[in-house]
């Protein structure tokens, strides 16, 4: 009988993580506490909150609830230690490289302003790193249901800290409003300043939203794009241009995308030759972290070790990472599956 390998000692890159999102539920209790924050049953009783996003009312509850964890970051120790905590998740989980999605406008008021919100938060990312031994990288990420001159100014300040840490720019919020195109100038904006484009797309809409962020954004990666599984062209498409899909499977039945981990479609995009990238999205809400998406993988999809391995180094080849950074990471995997 074929020895179990351990999932949290296969290397990876995480590149799909929001930033309030990774708190752990310790951590948000502590903060409340602290700061005298009222927190709703949902996120004070130790379990993930039942959330069902597929609707307007469930959406709308969902973006309370992550309001409510986000106004409980309040200085920059708060950030320090939201950031430190998440590499420490990270590494534990096998993670070799993260790259950390914010919106940096969500925390300026308390921050001195939206400059020294994003220093702070690169700050820590760096101090976080260098602590743990995680390579840390951040994702600005605009604000889909803010004004497309909102996502333009920070385009621009994404890009002027380009060799600060920031590597990529991204769109989140409820893809079910407004159009990718309104975005674009942002986005162009972005990719001129050397940038990765990854907005969401193909989560709570279908493939359409998908095809905007190709057409429209010209994305490099997409945030989940699961639902490019309904359409064959557009998985080809995908598989194509090599274009990576950070599919979060918690995070896909937590909100009701899909009724139950067996229907979230891994094994159609993996077999399509769509790259993919297993994510954690939300943690804090949807209580799974990392290698707990390629434990749904293995039980829920029946993926093998050997392509365990190819999903792992799918993240690496999808991720922003340096060459060596890279090539060590592939190592490990190599290594991981020999043992």
């Amino acid at each position: 009988m074929e020895r179990i390998r351990d999932l949290r000692q296969l290397p990876k890159a995480h590149l799909h993580l929001h930033f309030t999102g990774s708190m752990r539920a310790t951590t948000l209790l502590e903060l409340a506490d602290k700061y005298g924050v009222h927190l709703p049953d949902a996120l004070k009783g130790g379990e993930p909150p039942r959330l069902r996003a597929t609707d307007e009312r469930g959406w709308f509850r969902f973006q309370r609830l992550y309001d409510i964890a986000r106004s409980c970051l309040r200085s920059p120790e708060d950030i320090q230690r939201l950031v430190r905590e998440a590499a420490e998740e990270d590494v534990r989980d096998g993670s070799g490289w993260l790259e950390i999605q914010v919106d940096p406008t969500s925390y300026a008021p308390r921050l001195g302003g939206l400059i020294p919100a994003l220093e702070i938060i690169l700050d820590a990312v760096q101090r976080a790193s260098r602590d743990t031994g995680l390579g840390m990288r951040v994702l600005v990420a605009a604000n889909r249901m803010k004004h497309p001159l909102d996502a333009r100014t920070l385009a621009r300040l994404a890009v002027r800290y380009a060799d600060q840490g920031v590597v990529g720019f991204g769109l989140s919020n409820d893809e079910r409003r407004g159009f990718a195109r309104d975005f674009d100038r942002a986005f162009a904006i972005a990719r001129e300043g050397g940038l990765l484009a990854a907005p969401h797309g193909g989560e709570l809409s279908g493939p359409a939203s998908v095809r905007d962020c190709l057409d429209d954004l010209h994305a490099g990666r997409v945030g989940h794009g699961v639902r490019a599984a309904e359409d064959p062209a557009l998985l080809a498409r995908l598989a194509e241009r090599g274009v990576t899909c950070e599919v979060c499977p918690a995070s896909n039945v937590a909100l009701g995308v899909y009724e139950k981990t067996e229907d979230v479609p891994l094994r159609t995009l993996f077999e399509a030759g769509v790259p993919m990238a297993l994510g954690a999205d939300d943690p804090l809400l949807f209580g799974a972290r990392l290698a707990a998406q390629y434990e749904i993988a293995r039980t829920a999809h029946g993926f093998s070790d050997a392509e365990l391995a190819e999903l792992a180094r799918q993240s690496v080849r999808g991720s922003q990472a340096p060459e060596d950074e890279r090539r060590r990471l592939l190592a490990g995997i190599d290594a991981w599956l020999a043992a």
